[in-house]
């Protein structure tokens, strides 16, 4: 399995059995992105919630690869209304793909779309992938059930903000893995704009004092899990 950060909050996954997952597809529109919409493709693209720096180019590339969209319900019931196939979750429930299992878990944030529509509570999300389980924070402030999903669910990586302003900055971050104990930490939502600039290096050194490990991954750089 692969995985590649395309900056902000966006990720692809790709199985072992050649299925492509986006995470928050932002990427026309995103100043730090390698990629355009244009380049990638998808099976499945999975939303965290409604803002237009994570449903992003959700549309544009499902125009073209038809996948299934994977959101909290009533974002669900927005992509199914603009005329795509969806699958409609909710926080707390998991389900079972052709990839592997899905679990959405609160975060602490908003969600509202870019017409205004309000598109359901804000999500993290579990993936069990390929004998590997992948926590996604979405956009989140630090809250102390991070260490219980840690708990129910063992954690390979955890892609955390750490951003601040609109979700955590360094040091709740480096909190947030401490809490989750994850095998390892890989930063996000950081650097795309001013108000957003932080230093994956801090953030690195951070987790590795409290005897953690975290990757700093390049903009569209892919590893292999």
């Amino acid at each position: 399995m692969k995985l590649r950060y395309f900056s902000h909050s966006s990720f692809q996954i790709t199985t072992d059995s050649g299925l492509v997952l986006l995470i928050d597809p932002f990427l026309d529109d995103n100043p730090t992105s390698p990629v355009t919409s244009e380049e990638v493709t998808a099976d499945f693209i999975v939303l965290t919630h409604g803002h237009g720096d994570h449903l992003g180019d959700g549309f544009k590339i499902a125009a073209r690869t038809d996948p299934l969209f994977i959101c909290v319900n009533e974002l669900a019931n927005y992509c199914s209304e603009k005329g795509f196939r969806a699958h409609n979750m909710h926080i707390g429930g998991s389900y079972g793909f052709d990839f592997g299992s899905l679990k959405f878990t609160i975060a602490h944030h908003g969600s509202m779309t870019p017409d205004n529509r309000y598109a359901g509570e804000p999500a993290g999300v579990v993936l069990s992938i390929d004998g590997k389980t992948i926590y996604h924070t979405g956009d989140t402030g630090l809250f102390y059930d991070m260490k219980l999903i840690g708990e129910m669910t063992p954690l390979d990586y955890m892609l955390v903000p750490i951003g601040d302003n609109f979700t955590m900055g360094i040091t709740d971050a480096v909190k947030a893995v401490e809490l989750a104990n994850p095998n390892i930490a890989i930063p996000m939502h950081y650097n795309t704009f001013p108000v957003i600039e932080a230093d994956p290096q801090e953030f690195k050194q951070g987790v590795e004092s409290i005897g953690k490990q975290a990757v700093v991954l390049e903009f569209g750089e892919e590893l292999v899990l």
